[in-house]
């Protein structure tokens, strides 16, 4: 390991969640409005993944009030609180930026059978994560 890998494993966090392309889910973010911190819940599909190690960013995308937002985040940002995995998306594709041109019922995925140990363990790793932000 040589001394940048070194440096930057102390800013990496030590357990994040295994979601893929196409899963919905639920980001905890944390916002600063002057002297007050809220948590602010973006909900969406992954639609693309990039980088590696510390450099890791994926791309979310939802619909609010009929356009399309999408949110890139860095998974080791100290902003972020935790990733929750609402389901699983059946993609065959790396990067979902088809879904950019569709509306309404034709941005839905199809859905991957997901076992319920799957979704418990994914559920005690956000809330390890949440506690490790607090």
């Amino acid at each position: 390991m040589n001394k940048l890998d070194a440096y930057s494993k102390k800013f990496m966090k030590k357990t994040t969640p295994q979601f893929e392309i196409g899963d919905t889910v639920d980001v905890v973010v944390k916002i600063k409005e002057g002297d007050k911190e809220r948590r602010q819940i973006f909900n969406g599909v992954v639609i693309s993944t990039r980088g590696h190690g510390l450099n890791f960013m994926f791309t979310v995308r939802r619909i609010v009030q009929g356009e399309g937002v999408e949110r890139t985040f860095p998974i080791h940002s100290p902003r972020i609180v935790t990733v929750r995995i609402k389901k699983r998306g059946k993609a065959r594709r790396a990067k979902l930026y088809y879904l950019r041109d569709r509306v309404g019922k034709a941005t839905k995925l199809k859905e991957k059978i997901w076992l319920a140990e799957e979704a418990k363990e994914s559920a005690t790793l956000s809330d390890q994560a949440a506690k490790e932000m607090d």
